[in-house]
């Protein structure tokens, strides 16, 4: 339960962070999405993953977590170090510096992507015994 606890702390910290920056990323030129609003997606992809862990804890909850804290943190670290340019629609997002809020979000999703690892090989281990047979499927009772 920790571990999903702990989990689920990571990634609303990270929706947190987003749903704090966003306002202030909200100006797009024409045609392209703004990085406010790709922050508010992310923000809502987190919040659900987070809910999801907490709820259920199964490896498919574990998978989406990881998912998408590791996006988040690929995606912060990449564009703090390389000037990516527009995509289609995505804007350019360069932003070569570390302040307070990024460095938060960072982190929290790097240690969310962690966590959600762990959960998800622990997840995995549980339903197996010690000898390795698998675990009879749950049954549901009409």
């Amino acid at each position: 339960m920790a571990l999903r606890l702990l989990t689920a702390l990571a990634l609303f910290i990270d929706a947190g962070v987003h749903l704090f920056l966003a306002p202030g990323y909200q100006n797009a030129q024409p045609g392209t999405v703004s990085q406010g609003t790709l922050f508010l997606l992310e923000a809502a992809a987190a919040l659900v993953a987070g809910i999801y862990v907490l709820v259920r804890g199964s490896r498919a909850a574990y998978a989406v977590a990881l998912v998408v804290a590791l996006s988040a943190f690929a995606a912060v670290v990449l564009y703090r170090y390389v000037d990516i340019p527009a995509i289609g629609p995505i804007p350019a997002m360069y932003d070569p510096v570390w302040f307070f809020s990024k460095t938060l979000s960072a982190v929290a999703e790097g240690a969310g992507a962690v966590l959600a690892l762990a959960g998800l090989v622990r997840a995995g281990r549980r339903r197996t015994y010690d000898d390795g047979a698998r675990l009879p499927a749950r049954r549901h009772l009409p």
